[in-house]
């Protein structure tokens, strides 16, 4: 079922959450969420992905993104499919002590959609919104950033590691982006 927050323009910049089904908490453990910035780098090298803001949290990615191919679905479409793959694969051969609890949910939410064969990792909404504004950017980049502190998992942005909050922060960071001319600032 459709929502209406769909991508339209195929190289327009979006901000886009990407859900895993029933809220799942799977990354958790470092080994996933290296395995997210991995497959982004990849689409940024191969895929003319631009990545301008991301955040990895337990259970969802939010990430401001186009495509210099004009192909933004197909790209999402791709890293969607490939990582799930390889997180199936990761929690299969991991010590993972919530595999089967896992696997049990994804495979019902298979069962749910008849274009998914065994198991659904991902929800097939992205919540797609078109930035249009430098005002609805810096809006947007500040909410991806504040996630991890909301969360209460650090207490400034630029503590978390999976974030972009990291790049704007002139820190070091475990994927670059491309960092939109912006004053950083601290939140409180």
């Amino acid at each position: 079922m459709s929502t209406g927050y769909q991508i339209k323009v195929q190289d327009a910049p979006y901000y886009l959450t990407l859900q895993v089904v029933d809220w799942v908490d799977i990354f958790t453990r470092d080994v996933y969420k290296r395995l997210i910035i991995d497959n982004l780098r990849y689409c940024q090298q191969n895929k003319g992905f631009e990545v301008f803001a991301y955040v990895i949290m337990t259970n969802h990615i939010h990430i401001i993104v186009r495509s210099l191919t004009n192909n933004l679905s197909g790209t999402i479409r791709d890293f969607k499919s490939y990582t799930s793959k390889e997180l199936l694969k990761q929690i299969a051969l991991e010590t993972e002590s919530r595999r089967d609890w896992m696997l049990d949910i994804f495979s019902k939410a298979a069962r749910q959609h008849e274009r998914n064969s065994q198991f659904q990792l991902w929800s097939h909404e992205n919540h797609a919104e078109q930035l249009w504004s430098n005002e609805f950017i810096c809006e947007k980049i500040d909410y991806i950033h504040q996630n991890p502190v909301r969360a209460g998992i650090v207490s400034k942005p630029e503590d978390y590691i999976y974030s972009s909050a990291r790049n704007y922060a002139g820190m070091e960071v475990v994927l670059d982006v491309v960092v939109l001319t912006r004053k950083w600032k601290t939140f409180k």
